[in-house]
Parts: C-alpha cells; sequence; structure tokens
C-alpha cells in the first residue's frame, strides 16, 4: 500500500522539549553546520530532511537518539522508497538519498559529540543516483527562438532579454545569476565573476558580446527607473528594486519558452543544458566545459557527451550501410569504414571486445 507523508510539515524543536530527544539534537546539529561554514541552502535542506525524520520516529514512539537502531534507519528509508505524494508520484531516487544524506550526517555527528556509543547510520547505503539525460535541450534556432519572446519595447521585456542572454552565453544557474552584482561584470576581458556559486566557490565564465550588449542597454535605460537607493549593486532588479526571486524568475523563463511554441519545456536550467550541449557539438573540449558550468568532478559534465550526439550522427550516417535510403550494400567499401591507417588491428581489438561482451555472464541481464 502506498504510503503518505507526514500530515504536518516539520518543524524546529519546540522549547519544551525532551533535552535528549532528537528534535532538541537537531538544532544543535544544524548550529554546528552554520559555525563551519556550512552553505545556507545545505543547512535549510539539513533541517527539512531532519525534520521528516524526526517525525516519521516520533510517529512511532522512537525520540531519542540511542533509540534509532539499523533496522529503524532501514524501515524509514523503504518507507521512502513506498512514499507517494498528494497526486500518487513517488520520490525519485535523487530525492531519496537527498533526505538519507543529511541523517547520516546527523548520527555521524551524534557519535561524534558522544551522544550515542555507536553510529546506526554507518552503513547505510544509500539509492544508486539516477544518469538521466537532460529532458529537453535546445537547438541554436530554438533558442534563438526563445529569446526573441520578450518585449523589448517594455522596460521589463528588455530586462528579461538580457536575462535570456546570460543564461544562453555563460550557462550559470539560476541562483548564480540571482547573485550577480554589477561589479561581477568585466567588459574589457567579457568576462562575469561567478561568486558562491555551488559549494560556495567562486568562478569566472566568459560571456559573450551579444549578451553584454544586451546587458548594457538594460543598465542604461532600465535598472536606473528601478533602482531604490542606497543601491544594493544587485544587477538584475524587479519591479520593487529588489534583486529578483527565484521562483518568479523560473516562472518568467518558463513562459517564455513555452511561448515560443517548439514542443519543449522548461527554464533556466534548460540554458545550461543548451550551452554545455551546443559547445560539445561545436568542438568544445569537455574540460572547458566543465570549467564553465562550476562542476567538481568532470563524470557531471559527462553526461553533456550523451546528449551531444551529432558528431556521432554525422559518422553513423557516413559510414553505416543501411543509415540512408540511396545507399547500396557495396557502396562505400572501398576507403570507407573498413579502409587505410591500422583499421585491421582496430576492427580485431573491437571484436575481441564485443566477444568478451558476449562471453561474460549476466552482462546483457543487467544491461549493462
Amino acid at each position: 500500500m502506498a504510503r503518505r507523508g507526514p500530515k504536518k510539515k516539520p518543524l524546529p524543536a519546540v522549547s519544551n522539549a525532551d533535552p535528549q530527544s532528537q528534535s532538541a539534537r537537531v538544532p544543535e546539529f544544524l548550529e554546528w553546520c552554520t559555525v563551519r561554514g556550512y552553505a545556507e541552502r545545505t543547512v535549510r535542506n539539513n533541517r527539512f530532511a531532519l525534520g521528516y525524520f524526526v517525525t516519521w520516529c516520533e510517529e512511532r514512539g522512537v525520540t531519542r537518539p540511542h533509540e534509532v537502531t539499523r533496522p529503524v534507519l532501514e524501515r524509514y528509508q523503504r518507507w521512502q522508497y513506498h512514499y507517494r505524494s498528494a497526486d500518487g508520484r513517488p520520490l525519485s531516487f535523487r530525492s531519496q538519498s537527498a533526505r538519507l544524506v543529511p541523517v547520516r550526517a546527523f548520527f555521524k555527528w551524534l557519535t561524534r559529540q558522544n551522544y550515542i556509543l555507536y553510529n546506526p547510520a554507518v552503513e547505510m547505503e544509500l539509492p544508486r543516483p539516477e544518469r538521466r539525460l537532460p529532458r529537453y535541450v535546445l537547438t541554436a534556432q530554438e533558442a534563438e527562438r526563445v529569446l526573441a519572446q520578450p518585449d523589448i519595447e517594455t522596460p521589463l521585456g528588455l530586462r528579461d532579454r538580457a536575462i535570456l542572454e546570460t543564461f544562453y552565453s555563460t550557462g550559470i544557474r539560476r541562483g548564480e545569476l540571482m547573485g550577480l552584482s554589477l561589479y561581477d561584470l568585466d567588459r574589457e576581458r567579457g568576462t562575469l565573476m561567478v561568486r558562491r556559486g555551488k559549494n560556495r566557490k567562486d568562478r569566472v565564465v566568459p560571456i559573450g558580446e551579444r549578451a553584454l550588449a544586451w546587458i548594457e542597454k538594460y543598465l542604461r535605460e532600465v535598472r536606473p527607473s528601478l533602482v531604490l537607493e542606497p543601491d544594493a549593486s544587485v544587477l538584475f532588479l524587479s519591479v520593487s528594486g529588489e534583486g529578483l526571486s527565484g521562483n518568479r524568475l523560473s516562472d518568467s523563463v518558463h513562459l517564455y519558452v513555452e511561448a515560443a511554441e517548439l514542443g519543449k519545456h522548461g527554464s533556466c536550467h534548460l540554458f545550461r543544458h543548451t550551452m554545455a550541449t551546443l559547445m560539445l557539438e561545436s568542438g568544445a573540449d569537455i574540460r572547458y566545459i566543465q570549467a564553465m558550468l562550476g562542476h567538481a568532478a568532470l563524470s557531471t559534465t559527462e553526461i553533456y557527451t550523451q546528449v551531444s550526439i551529432q558528431k556521432l550522427k554525422e559518422v553513423h550516417t557516413a559510414l553505416h550501410p543501411g543509415a540512408r535510403l540511396g545507399r547500396t550494400l557495396g557502396e562505400g567499401e572501398e576507403g570507407g569504414a573498413g579502409g587505410g591507417d591500422g583499421s585491421d588491428l582496430a576492427k580485431d581489438e573491437l571484436l575481441s571486445s564485443l566477444a568478451a561482451e558476449s562471453a561474460a555472464p549476466g552482462l546483457e541481464r543487467d544491461g549493462e
């Protein structure tokens, strides 16, 4: 039977709580995270994740940390797997991990503080992360259609065009754009300073001349009418003269994507995927794209090598005997896929590896 989530929203511990209870230890743990420089977003996510866990435990009579055992944690993990939202949707494995990681960190902290004798979460196995490709990526022509949607005859339309151009040119995250300052633009070098990005890391990314031109137009014609004194130097402002809110920014970009009638959906992150994919298709080294996106590990960026199949498609069309309707069986045999430059050796190695895969037990069953 599908399980529903907690009826009440997780809340911080109240002052009259049992000082030895989990709900009393959670604020201590969150303060410890804050003192040690954890990002505000991380602390907030920890608070909500632990709120769900503590609520779940209390509903089952488990109130103190030492009462939590490994079977209790396994039961909580199974509950999350069977959890269903109000519309019947399950939690993704990524969301399940996001709720379990703070729990594991919480019990590690409890052990180090000597609040419990052993860590029941030390062997907790997280769900295997999904390596899903972006659902939608724009072509260059489709991106231009979206960029053309704002009404640049209006102040907010001109501001939004500058925002879209910035997303498209740099591939920065929504929160990173919201935090941009006037002083983060280097017009001479054509760069943009992203301060305190993900994991609180700064980085410098290139920004194109066209995006800079639209930003300059916005700064000259629109921002002076929006800014309130004292000027906090935030680059993109709302109608109230303050920085943009995340939800409104996402809604605005989403509406422009829908207005382009491409049959594709998305918001700010859509331009991040698009920038990375188009650059890769144009021959950019993946390590340069990694630096632009601010990925700590190259494996995170490599997903775009699977999204960007244009080069692979060209090779397939040119060399596969059945790729085109007009090609005959004997066409392209000389100097094509099988000719010259030590290709016989490469062919032998490829056939040997395929044979080894076929001989390996269980590979096809496991989908590898």
